[in-house]
């Protein structure tokens, strides 16, 4: 049980987390300056994680599993899993207010769950994918860790996609030079 609501409390942070720059980013304003102004000087919020994909095997896994324990009378869980489970939509809607998507090309930078691993269970990467191949002309997917035979090297992606989109911040990705004509969807905020 203790594993469960570890991973459930857990899940459920990332979900508001998910919330807030969902309200912001559909209202064009600045998550990154909100989320620093939240952790400025206010020691209760130093450990407020930044949005990005909540996934792997086991965070809704155990949500999931702690909802159907009670009956699936556990709302914070279920409102969780329609945040992050949605948030890849979310970025694709805003892509879409902005570019006509069918004429594009898009590439996902990191197909893993999250950052500097291999494991791809569960990637909202590929969900990401999964959506962005439904509105794009094309969709380039590249990894340096997870081992995909649909996936295409790194600048094949840079060179090609008229927009990228950042899937798991793997550290490697910092030593990415992004050519300055590209547009880069970025939940993490990791290239600021």
């Amino acid at each position: 049980m203790a594993k469960l609501m570890t991973n459930s409390f857990r899940y459920i942070q990332f979900a508001i987390v998910n919330q807030f720059y969902m309200l912001a980013s559909e209202n064009g304003i600045d998550f990154e300056a909100i989320l620093h102004a939240c952790r400025y000087n206010y020691p209760r919020m130093t450990g407020m994680p930044g949005p990005g994909f909540a996934a792997g095997p086991c965070l809704v896994k155990d949500t999931m599993q702690l909802a159907a324990y009670n009956q699936n009378q556990f709302i914070l869980g279920h409102a969780a899993m329609l945040i992050n489970e949605g948030l890849p939509l979310h970025i694709v809607k805003l892509a879409k207010k902005e570019y006509d998507l069918s004429k594009i090309t898009a590439g996902i930078l990191g197909m893993a769950f999250k950052g500097n691993i291999d494991d791809k269970r569960d990637s909202l990467s590929y969900k990401l994918k999964k959506i962005l191949t439904l509105e794009c002309a094309r969709v380039l997917c590249t990894d340096p860790y997870v081992h995909d035979d649909e996936l295409v090297p790194l600048e094949k992606v840079l060179c090609e996609a008229d927009i990228i989109f950042l899937g798991a911040p793997h550290t490697v990705y910092k030593e990415v030079n992004i050519p300055h004509d590209k547009v880069v969807y970025d939940v993490w905020g990791f290239f600021k």
